[in-house]
């Protein structure tokens, strides 16, 4: 009996999010042939974690892109402000940060931040520091305008078709709800979904997903937080065990989105807002933060919304090749703040996949740091 013959592509992407994007994007770029899969028939953000462009290390080349594109209207130059105490460890990570990558910013005491920012109040021994080039990236359309490009460029995407087996070897082989496909190698960007991929290959990583309550806070003087208003963070350790981050009143008119950086743990294949009983503990510290700092906002939110986070045990992302197959790729954990760096993440797992030299130390991101995990699930 003959074999079936598949067309052979030089890679296949599973998960259309922004990684998975951006790593499409650079197999294109370099005139490879590419297949990127989509489960569900479109890939809205709510079921990533979009969020402000706060300050990283890692500046260049993420800056950059997001420039390239923001004449798509994807990236909107908000300014971006950090609150917190000097003394933190972040925050004075932060300030050296800018310092030593140049970074056009100020660092505001008590005072001159109300004078800047009145509708913002701090406690006693607080300051923030001011970034006027970061802005907030606007994840729908920065997806569309990349599956466009992806398109533009000659990669084939096809949503509405799970992945249902991958078989590992040369070519890798990935059947799906509707076809199958062969490959040379293999990138796997399914967030919450990369475990159910992973467990028939043998590996189990040490993922968590949670839901995030994506709440948003009414104005009490309409346009108070609007137009002139930034993106910020918040980090109070001493007070508030995870950051909080907001964005000014734009997605919806007169509501300001702010957000607690964690969650409760999720079946993935459960993502929507329980009916029943929702842990609102998050909530309740966001209304008692609003209040407090944020006077000129309604304490309850008047709009929740939910998305999903998949979180490592320390909050940096998986990059890495199977450990028995080095053809397929990983790339996971984004723990909620890897859609800003998704230019820099698709170029390293291309560069993992094609075997091209590598840009990047990727030592922090490899599966080997968790060794002290079971070696059943590694």
């Amino acid at each position: 009996m003959a074999m079936t013959q598949w067309e052979l592509y030089d890679a296949i992407v599973v998960g259309a999010g922004i990684q998975g994007c951006f790593t499409t994007y650079h197999f294109t770029k370099n005139k490879r042939k590419v297949l990127l899969l989509e489960q569900v028939m479109s890939a809205p953000s709510a079921q990533g974690s979009p969020s402000p462009t706060i300050p990283t290390k890692n500046r260049g080349s993420k800056r950059q892109c997001w420039r390239e594109r923001e004449r798509e209207t994807v990236r909107e130059r908000t300014g971006i402000l950090m609150m917190g105490r000097k003394e933190e460890a972040e925050f004075h990570t932060t300030l050296d940060t800018l310092s030593k990558h140049g970074v056009e910013h100020k660092y505001f005491d008590p005072e001159e931040l109300k004078r800047c920012f009145p509708n913002i109040r701090l406690p006693p021994g607080h300051g923030g520091i001011w970034e006027p080039s970061g802005g907030a990236l606007c994840a729908d359309k920065a997806l569309k305008a990349l599956q466009d490009l992806i398109r533009q460029l000659g990669g084939v995407i096809h949503d509405g078709e799970k992945v249902t087996e991958i078989k590992p070897g040369f070519p890798v082989t990935v059947t799906t709800t509707t076809s199958t496909y062969q490959a040379k190698s293999l990138v796997i960007t399914a967030g919450p979904w990369t475990n159910q991929l992973l467990l028939p290959l043998g590996i189990q990583l040490p993922l968590q997903t949670l839901r995030i309550n994506v709440c948003y806070w009414k104005e009490k003087v309409p346009g108070t937080y609007g137009e002139n208003f930034p993106c910020f963070v918040a980090v109070f350790p001493d007070l508030i065990p995870h950051h909080i981050y907001g964005l000014p009143a734009r997605e919806y008119p007169g509501l300001v989105k702010i957000c607690y950086h964690h969650g409760n743990k999720v079946d993935p294949d459960e993502r929507d807002c329980p009916s029943a009983s929702p842990d609102l503990t998050d909530v309740r510290i966001l209304s008692g933060f609003v209040r407090d700092y944020f006077p000129g906002l309604q304490p309850q939110p008047a709009i929740m919304e939910c998305c999903m986070y998949t979180n490592t045990p320390d909050d940096n992302f998986i990059l890495d090749r199977h450990p028995k197959h080095a053809n397929i790729v990983i790339g996971a954990g984004f723990s909620g703040h890897g859609f800003k760096l998704s230019p820099v993440v698709g170029k390293v797992l291309y560069e993992l996949s094609s075997e091209s030299t590598l840009s990047y130390d990727l030592t922090p991101f490899r599966i080997r740091r968790f060794k002290h995990q079971d070696k059943a699930s590694l």
